[in-house]
């Protein structure tokens, strides 16, 4: 072997090495994280709201918090109150009295069946050991097409893979930071153009296609593109400013721990620790709670995860911008100090 194969080999090998490690890495962090957090789900805390002064449905929860934590009561002022919660997805399911000195549970399966069949396995059982009789509604029942409720969870997750993958490809083929502020605004917009696109097609896909939400692909699709574009614009964000490394980091954000972190799979009070809270603030999780609020709930409960969705693409978009006015410039700088007198450049078409 002569000195320039052994020169390109000792370049060739640390990077290599390092790119492994950090992939075995980035995949155990995988396992653990789907292992960790689905293996053995179990619920705690599952919100049920009552009516403060209903004294039969206060009695028949408090007896149950007392033998198990699965359920979590919540009062209410009334029953309109306890209502409002339900629809709004403050709680998943609601206990009143019922007529013949009995309860009744209204429930809304769509905000997550696990969670409300959990709550009904308690309270089914711990009535049949009272003599109480139970009247189970559902007030928001999941599509017959989806009955497991897991349309949005699988749905969302193919925004947020073609989102980064998107700003992944570009990155690819034109340099993960742009050397201009032209070049970020030129990529946004492209980003823009697929968001629009990648959501109408998981909305034909959910709607015509598989016939689940036929009457709300025009939501869907919005919902979508909103997905993309923050999925997107992060992504670009972090590859901007790490470089492809930074694509390890955008996984581990958004696929191996947003994905279990979500409360697509199960709901978030049958995760263990940090990962309950997830959804809240992650955009697979924001994007899961859109469109269970749009499609089930007439838009009650989309405030927090539309807007914070929205607030991650432009957070998204001003770290892409910044990255290119600090690496980008930079970059472009050294570049042009070190060029040697040639042909004339050819012009950047952005």
């Amino acid at each position: 072997m002569d000195d320039a194969s052994q020169g390109r080999t000792r370049d060739w090998a640390p990077r290599s090495i390092g790119l492994l490690i950090g992939t075995l890495a980035l995949a155990t962090a995988f396992i653990a994280a789907y292992v960790g957090a689905l293996h053995q789900p179990t619920p705690r805390d599952v919100p049920v709201g009552v009516a403060v002064g209903d004294q039969r449905a206060q009695a028949a929860l408090t007896a149950v918090r007392g033998q198990t934590n699965i359920l979590k009561p919540v009062e209410y002022d009334d029953a309109g109150a306890a209502e409002h919660g339900l629809l709004s997805r403050k709680v998943y399911a609601v206990l009143s009295t019922g007529p013949d000195n009995g309860l009744l549970l209204t429930i809304a399966s769509a905000s997550g069946p696990s969670a409300t069949g959990a709550i009904r396995e308690v309270l089914s059982t711990a009535a049949t050991r009272t003599g109480t009789p139970l009247q189970v509604v559902d007030d928001v029942p999941v599509t017959s097409a989806d009955p497991r409720g897991v349309v949005p969870f699988y749905l969302n997750v193919g925004y947020v893979l073609g989102g980064y993958l998107a700003s992944t490809v570009l990155g690819i083929s034109s340099g993960t930071t742009p050397r201009t502020v032209r070049r970020a605004a030129l990529r946004i917009a492209a980003l823009a153009v697929y968001s629009v696109l990648l959501g109408i097609a998981g909305a034909v896909v959910v709607g015509p296609v598989l016939d689940i939400w036929h009457h709300d692909v025009p939501t869907i699709a919005a919902i979508g593109a909103l997905a993309v574009f923050a999925a997107a614009l992060i992504a670009s964000a972090i590859q901007g400013w790490l470089g492809v490394a930074g694509t390890a980091l955008v996984i581990l954000l958004l696929v191996v721990l947003g994905n279990p972190g979500s409360g697509g799979i199960y709901a978030p009070e049958f995760l263990p620790g940090v990962l309950r809270g997830m959804h809240r603030w992650n955009i697979p999780g924001l994007a899961n709670d859109l469109t269970k609020a749009a499609v089930y709930f007439d838009w009650r409960s989309a405030g927090w995860p539309a807007f914070a969705l929205a607030l991650w693409a432009v957070v998204g978009g001003l770290g892409l911008v910044s990255a290119s006015l600090v690496r980008g410039r930079r970059a472009g700088n050294a570049g042009s100090g070190s060029a040697r007198p040639g042909p004339a450049p050819v012009p950047d078409g952005g």
